[in-house]
């Protein structure tokens, strides 16, 4: 599975993430918080976070609004 981090600066494109990488960083840490772009589709974000709670993680996530427009939101995905 292929996800997009949340963008720095709003006319940049996202940088891809696999997967297998966040695994590998939650499992060096133990717990991280992840932000991830609204382009991704909620379904992958859903598909993420039962990944992450079938390998014994908490999962919590949540949308954050950083502006008043729609399209002004990323995900947050904080695995314990």
């Amino acid at each position: 599975m292929e996800l997009l981090f949340a963008r720095n600066e709003l006319n940049e494109k996202p940088k891809k993430v696999q997967l297998d990488k966040i695994k590998e960083d939650l499992s060096k840490d133990g717990q991280k918080i992840f932000y991830f772009d609204r382009d991704n589709s909620h379904k992958d974000m859903m598909s993420l976070v039962d990944a992450l709670e079938a390998d014994g993680y908490n999962v919590y996530f949540r949308e954050i609004k950083y502006g008043l427009a729609d399209e002004e939101y990323m995900y947050e995905v904080h695995a314990l």
